[in-house]
């Protein structure tokens, strides 16, 4: 299939990143009025034309099931739907028999808590999760502790938003057999250290299942240099349609995992005495998949090799140091999240402002910001608050978008003192 290719050119011995913006058509949109300025890239990312042109030739040209049929539709389907397999394992240094298709993180940590965990945890075993843990990588392992016996530990995390690692590793006692852990925080924006923390739980014979949700689509990701047992990510935040995503495992678990869901595609043979499973990752992948979207995945992670995830990574902390030194002059602004390191993504408050309310007055300047408790409950209660707003930046904004939301917030402020 072919494919449009992203449009940096070199500048100064750089990338022109006003030229990558315009390859996402949505960003020239304007809201009640005026220009679109989206800062809820952790939410989901935006499209360039190179992943929303891929999906649409799919459709146009060569719709068809995969792995189903011997003609030339099927066989296209099914290359090009095996390509982003191929693709992605690249991009994350790992085998691709290694690396299930799922939905998004969320089916990729039940599949790990419901397939591996569930026959393996017992009345007395504990699974440690961290204080800012979105919901997805605790109320799954709720559900499985409440049906096993196990029950969740908690690793704490200090008032700038990371992670105390001595208390972390003291935590780790013999009776913990899971670790969760995200490589980013979703609310503070902290990165971390993943692969010395999997390496400690390796050390004590603790499973470890990293969310990698908000890395993998800001920053180079190594999943076999983290060194950790299972990694799941989606694929909508890293410029993937939605309904996307993958778990990457290690083939030894995969070998002795037995299928979450059963039904076509994942299977050898059946026969009403017994069904023979395909080999992984197919024997996770049940059902007809969301082929177009992957095929636009695949797409995205071009896109991404493209710019290189070392220059995203710098633009997105170029980005994040002016916004955070600029909201930092904001009268009655408090940030929440101070971590050393940090990924762009910044939790706020104004005083005198509910952050739904803030959110919504923020949307009438045509600034997009996430209002809430960011699906990470436990993380609120320890900051005392309800809710926070969340500024999230991605490659694709600008330095001019930054002073917009910043002159954006001090008018709201000016209408609230």
């Amino acid at each position: 299939m072919s494919a449009i290719r992203p449009t940096p050119v070199a500048a100064t011995g750089g990338i022109d990143w006003a030229r990558v913006r315009a390859d996402f058509p949505l960003l020239a949109r304007e809201i009640h009025g005026k220009p679109l300025v989206y800062l809820d890239s952790a939410n989901t990312g935006q499209k360039p034309e190179a992943v929303i042109a891929a999906v649409d030739e799919f459709y146009r040209r060569h719709n068809a099931n995969v792995s189903r049929a011997v003609h030339t539709l099927g066989e296209e389907a099914t290359t090009a739907y095996e390509a982003s397999r191929d693709k992605l394992a690249r991009h994350l240094n790992v085998r691709r028999d290694e690396l299930v298709f799922t939905s998004g993180t969320t089916l990729a940590i039940n599949l790990v808590a419901y397939s591996y965990a569930l026959p393996r945890l017992k009345p007395g075993d504990a699974i440690l999760l961290t204080r800012m843990e979105h919901h997805a990588n605790i109320v799954p392992w709720q559900l499985v502790a409440e049906r096993t016996g196990a029950r969740i530990k908690v690793a704490e995390i200090t008032p700038e938003g990371e992670l105390d690692l001595d208390a972390m590793h003291a935590a780790m006692t013999p009776e913990v057999k899971i670790l969760g852990v995200t490589h980013v925080s979703n609310v503070l924006g902290t990165v971390n250290p993943v692969r010395e923390i999997c390496r400690e739980a390796r050390r004590r014979g603790i499973v470890s299942v990293v969310d990698g949700s908000q890395a993998v689509p800001h920053r180079a990701v190594d999943i076999t240099a983290i060194g950790c047992d299972f990694y799941a990510f989606t694929g909508h935040k890293m410029c993937g349609p939605t309904g996307t995503g993958a778990l990457w495992a290690r083939r030894e678990h995969l070998e002795t995992m037995p299928p979450f869901l059963g039904g076509g595609e994942m299977i050898r043979e059946v026969r009403f005495d017994g069904t023979v499973f395909n080999d992984p990752p197919h024997k996770f992948e049940a059902g007809t998949p969301n082929i177009a979207g992957f095929i636009g995945l695949g797409a995205a992670v071009d896109y991404l090799a493209t710019l290189g995830m070392a220059n995203v990574d710098a633009r997105e902390q170029e980005l994040l140091a002016h916004a955070t030194e600029a909201m930092a002059k904001i009268d009655g602004l408090r940030i929440i999240g101070t971590a050393k390191e940090k990924a762009a993504v910044i939790s706020f408050l104004l005083e005198g402002a509910h952050a739904h309310d803030l959110a919504t007055l923020l949307d009438l300047e045509g600034v997009a910001v996430r209002s809430g408790h960011h699906c990470a409950h436990p993380l609120m209660q320890f900051y005392g608050v309800p809710a926070t707003c969340r500024a999230s930046l991605a490659f694709y904004n600008t330095h001019e978008e930054i002073e917009r939301f910043v002159a954006a917030l001090g008018k709201v402020r000016r209408l609230l003192v």
